[in-house]
């Protein structure tokens, strides 16, 4: 996807680290260390929210529902 161009307004303490982070060699500029940034923000927010709507589960009924495929054999579920 081609990338587009913003204009954001950001504090100037916050501007002054990415500044520094730029001038270590951690990004090539102010762009990329703040695409970077929101990238990494983006993940961790979606990997907890997979993790908010799993802990919605019911265990056991999900437990009975995988069970429903099971042959009758005595395979069992590994314990949680």
């Amino acid at each position: 996807m081609p990338k587009a161009k913003i204009a954001i307004t950001i504090d100037g303490a916050l501007l002054e680290d990415i500044d520094r982070l730029v001038a270590q060699g951690a990004h090539m500029n102010r762009s990329q260390a703040i695409e970077a940034a929101v990238e990494a923000k983006l993940a961790r927010h979606l990997k907890t929210r997979l993790l908010r709507e799993c802990r919605k589960l019911n265990t056991a009924e999900e437990k009975d529902l995988g069970e429903e495929s099971l042959p009758e054999n005595g395979i069992e579920w590994p314990k949680y």
